[in-house]
């Protein structure tokens, strides 16, 4: 019965109701795109750079450390993903300039940025933070972002546009008591793309962001890996369960692609319901 019936529906509609999920990835969406992503060696970074790259874009990945470059690359180039990387400490100039030199010299040119690097040396409340840990907070998840984006726009504009997408956090817009100064920088993000989204939209170039709530990596496992710490974060999230990196990588997907081709100046929250209240 249920195969007579198939032969009578239309194809279009035959193929919808038959993909698979794995067939569910827009594979060309970003064809023909060139991305830059740091800090993409592993967590959300590595999902963001990973699915970049199963919608065609051809990406540059980044990390200080040189094996974690190419521990990733081989992992992505095994899936025949077109991927280069480079080593990069987006607090140092010229690190930053060879990321953009390399992305020209391998790909011709820049469509994407997605700024993921971010430092938590300290936890405690905001008004503990010592000086030093303050400054290295800053000084990567804020200052070393706006150059990035800064340096980004001449090869942006050679593309007649583009788009830029900070990764902030949920603990941006909700402050967390251990996270104090690093909330701090969070929320900075949150205003820096309200701000450059009105400079750079007359010139096609998006500026938009991503908070995620909590994922289970490396750089969360002082909230994940604690049993205790885990049910009382897991209270708070409607959803019931911590994010995916591969979730993060999907909602920075959709910000790059045409398809949100009319937002700018927004923060997409992929928190699974938790507050918000910025």
């Amino acid at each position: 019965m249920l195969r007579q019936i198939a032969k009578n529906l239309p194809p279009t509609y035959i193929n919808l109701r038959t993909m698979s999920c794995s067939a569910g990835i827009p594979r060309d969406r970003l064809k023909g795109k060139v991305a830059i992503v740091t800090a993409s060696t592993e967590g959300i970074g590595y999902a963001i750079a990973e699915r970049l790259a199963n919608e065609g874009a051809s990406v540059l990945v980044s990390s200080r450390k040189e094996k974690n470059v190419t521990g990733a690359i081989d992992k992505l180039k095994k899936q025949g993903l077109i991927v280069e990387g480079v080593v990069c400490h987006v607090g140092k100039k010229e690190d930053r300039q060879l990321l953009f030199k390399t992305a020209v010299e391998k790909f011709g040119g820049l469509d994407i940025l997605v700024s993921n690097a971010a430092v938590n040396p300290g936890v405690g409340p905001v008004l503990e933070c010592d000086e030093a840990t303050w400054d290295k907070i800053f000084d990567i998840n804020v200052k070393s972002a706006y150059l990035l984006a800064q340096e980004s726009l001449p090869h942006l504009r050679k593309r007649g546009g583009g788009s830029i997408v900070f990764v902030s956090s949920i603990a941006g817009l909700q402050p967390m008591p251990l996270l104090g100064a690093y909330s701090v920088s969070k929320t900075t993000l949150l205003g820096l793309i309200k701000a450059a989204s009105i400079d750079l939209g007359p010139e096609n170039i998006r500026v938009n962001c991503l908070a995620p709530g909590i994922v289970p990596t490396n750089f969360s496992s002082a909230l994940t890996s604690d049993k205790t710490a885990n049910e009382a974060i897991l209270n708070t999230i409607p959803l019931r369960r911590f994010g995916k990196a591969e979730e993060m990588g999907a909602t920075v997907a959709f910000l790059v692609s045409d398809d949100a081709g009319y937002i700018t100046g927004e923060t997409i929250v992929a928190a699974g319901g938790m507050p918000s209240r910025l």
